[in-house]
């Protein structure tokens, strides 16, 4: 969520890309509420959630096509239980009029509408939101924001101790070792000072910022080149010809001099010692061939309003949602091999840049510095968020020939956010699936594994399966029964039955041995198929270069997260992130709405290929017996040099306690605790920092929370070295 800024008795602005207001209410209360909302500067496209009983989802949400004006009434009952309703005005930085108000009937609200469709409404339409669910409430408070205290602490401590670093003897100062390149097209005077300002408070030498001016129109522009000329280290580049934002950076490009190269608009800021901390990695890292860094998300007025802490690198991500972006450093002699920017890719042409330049590189070659090393001021005005449509057009446009490059056709379709990505690979057709064999521990439980057995076999459209139940002991003649009945009805099930202690790790070792199959999955009794195509989905997703392992996006019973990846080292351990978020929660960067690389994810649901089972092994029978061994086996990979992939595209309910632990006692307890130290001492969890999270983060929590730095992070690549 992001804030407003309240400039009238009924005027705000937004100044980030999720405001809203929450009108709460009494328990007796006026009925009817009427919102009026508009914005003449420009098309807006509201959205009102429905607060039906403990949280907002997309489910019960409005959405409402791009226009200037609207009014919303809604009956809420002269009494009631409904908690409140949401209202997100738009979804990007600008000025909007809103009030909201009760009254006693319909017809003073129908009279209300008319004089305000008389007096500054004229012409809105009318939205009936109709009876709302008689839940709770409290009347009109608004409440709204980030927690931007916090997130100016975080950045104040980062910046503290950048600034105790000394700067790096990286050039002799002759030679630029580093060009940040700018087009500029009509900038504001203020963001020119502000920017050149950030650029000349670096105080490292060696460094120059080219202003490629692309044909400005704006006196108040040209008049700041004039001002300005005469830099020794400022470059001023002006056209006659206005060609747009590729060709005026790759003019900027022509005239670099430095090793490095890096990319800002117009209204960014360098932070503070930024230079420093980037010179730094460079020096210690000789072989990098490309650096990127963390980002501060400032208003117009620079004043901090989030913070985009980012993974290492993750080519998987990466083709869901450009999440590098600025501040990225790249080398000139590479740029000018693969020619630079391409027009053609307006709005994206970074994105464009960025996937060309990464093809081919090794994973070991890109460093990530979490290091919040610039300003992106977000005013709305960008040519990507002025022209979504065609941005994304071209951001899909990049992905597929980043992959047709490699020998790899594929579409690219919306992601569960509708500007985000999901390549789909056309390499496999129907019958060329590969055979995969899913292996579900189990011992009785008819209802658990009567309703999995039937999702597979019913409800779930791979072509290509086979399924091995492994049972550690069944006396429930029904399953028993069930087992022969299956048996004898279908050649692709099997079963064995082995009384003895359960053993999560012995019993997919079995399976994996008696196994026909490419392919492994891992599948728990206690879940239950929500779409046909979850598992075409995992499979697909072993398409992505160097993926071994698979895991789906799990759901409580209750519509809440229950698995989203695990990450190494939360609690000195492990531990599922966004755990009981919302079903249709996104995260930072909607990164929940795109397919994104894990360390780890849960042995609940998780594909295994075959050729990652042959390389790392069986599973671990005698220090992870019951808890951990996912972990164990994902880390085990993860240090093999395989990719995790974690997808929200599979989405399947588990239909697991979403309390645990509290039944463990006596032996149960002992080998848990056992199983703990095992984690801790074979994998070091304790002191782990996890490359899909970042160390900005408090490793005590599942929903992440910014924590200022102690010290300065180390750059990070997303591998160790291989054991």
């Amino acid at each position: 969520m992001e804030p407003q800024q309240h400039v009238g008795e009924t005027t705000w602005n937004s100044i980030g890309d999720d405001p809203y207001f929450e009108v709460c209410f009494d328990y007796i209360r006026m009925p009817f509420i009427v919102i009026s909302l508009k914005c003449d500067e420009e098309k807006i496209d509201p959205r009102v959630y429905i607060n039906v009983g403990g949280h907002y989802s997309e489910k019960e949400s409005h959405g409402f096509a791009y226009s200037n004006r609207f009014i919303f009434i809604a009956n809420l009952g002269a009494t009631g239980w409904t908690r409140s309703l949401r209202v997100d005005p738009c979804s990007f930085p600008c000025r909007f009029e809103i009030s909201i108000e009760a009254f006693p009937n319909r017809k003073a609200a129908d009279n209300a509408i008319a004089v305000r469709l008389q007096k500054g409404m004229d012409g809105a339409t009318i939205h009936n939101l109709g009876n709302l669910p008689r839940f709770r409430l409290r009347m009109p408070t608004l409440s709204f924001g980030p927690p931007v205290q916090q997130i100016e602490k975080v950045i104040k401590a980062q910046y503290a101790l950048g600034k105790k670093i000394a700067p790096p003897k990286i050039a002799d100062g002759a030679t630029p070792w580093l060009s940040i390149i700018v087009p500029v097209y009509n900038a504001p005077k203020r963001y020119l000072d502000d920017l050149l300002k950030s650029f000349l408070d670096q105080g490292v030498p060696g460094t120059e910022l080219i202003l490629s001016d692309d044909s400005s129109t704006s006196e108040e522009t040209q008049h700041w080149y004039d001002n300005h000329a005469r830099r020794d280290n400022v470059k001023i580049l002006r056209t006659s010809t206005n060609g747009g934002i590729a060709t005026a950076t790759n003019t900027g490009l022509g005239q670099a001099s430095g090793t490095w190269v890096a990319f800002l608009d117009h209204d960014d800021v360098i932070a503070p010692h930024a230079l420093k901390l980037i010179g730094k990695a460079i020096v210690e890292n000789r072989s990098a061939k490309f650096i990127y860094t963390d980002e501060v998300v400032v208003d117009d007025n620079l004043k901090p309003i989030g913070l985009t802490l980012k993974p290492a690198y993750d080519p998987i991500l990466l083709t869901g949602v450009n999440y590098i972006n600025h501040f990225s450093i790249y080398r000139r002699d590479r740029l000018s091999q693969i020619g630079n920017l391409r027009t053609g890719f307006d709005g994206s042409q970074d994105y464009d840049l960025l996937l060309r330049y990464l093809d081919g590189l090794l994973a070991e070659d890109v460093l990530h510095l979490p290091y919040p090393a610039y300003w992106w001021r977000r005013n709305g005005k960008t040519y990507s968020r002025q022209f979504m449509a065609k941005a994304t057009t071209a951001a899909r446009k990049a992905i597929s020939e980043s992959f047709a490059r490699k020998g790899v056709k594929t579409h690219v379709e919306p992601a569960l956010t509708d500007t985000l990505h999901r390549v789909m690979f056309e390499n496999v057709s129907e019958n060329s699936w590969p055979m995969v064999s899913i292996i579900i521990p189990s011992r009785d439980s008819y209802q658990l594994i009567s309703r999995i057995l039937n999702d597979l076999f019913e409800r779930t459209d791979y072509p290509n399966f086979e399924v091995i139940v492994i049972d550690n002991g069944t006396s429930d003649e029904q399953v028993l029964s069930l087992y022969q009945q299956l048996t004898q009805a279908k050649s692709n099930f099997s079963y064995v039955i082995e009384k003895e202690t359960f053993n999560f790790s012995r019993a997919i070792n079995r399976g994996i041995r008696i196994a026909k199959g490419e392919n492994f999955l891992l599948l728990n009794n206690d879940v239950e198929v929500m779409e046909p195509f979850w598992l075409k989905e995992m499979v697909s997703c072993l398409s992505f270069e160097g993926v071994g392992i698979v895991g789906a996006k799990l759901l409580y019973p209750n519509n809440k997260i229950q698995h989203a990846g695990v990450v190494a080292g939360f609690g000195g351990l492990a531990g599922h992130w966004y755990l009981n978020q919302a079903k249709d929660y996104g995260g930072p960067m909607s990164r929940l709405h795109v397919r994104n690389s894990m360390t780890c994810v849960t042995g609940a649901v998780m594909l295994i290929s075959g050729t990652c089972a042959r390389t790392v092994g069986l599973w671990n029978e005698e220090d992870f017996a019951v808890a951990y061994n996912d972990v164990d086996y994902c880390l085990r990979a993860y240090k093999t040099g395989f990719r995790t992939v974690w997808t929200p595209f599979s989405c399947l309910y588990h239909h697991e306690s979403v309390s645990r632990g509290s039944d463990i006692f006596g032996e149960r307890k002992r080998r848990f605790n056992a199983e703990k130290e095992n984690l801790k001492t074979r994998h070091g969890t304790a002191d782990f920092f996890d490359p899909a999270a970042n160390p900005g983060y408090d490793r005590r929590f599942s929903t992440p929370q910014f924590l200022p730095p102690e010290k300065l992070a180390p750059v990070r690549r997303w591998f160790l070295d291989k054991e």
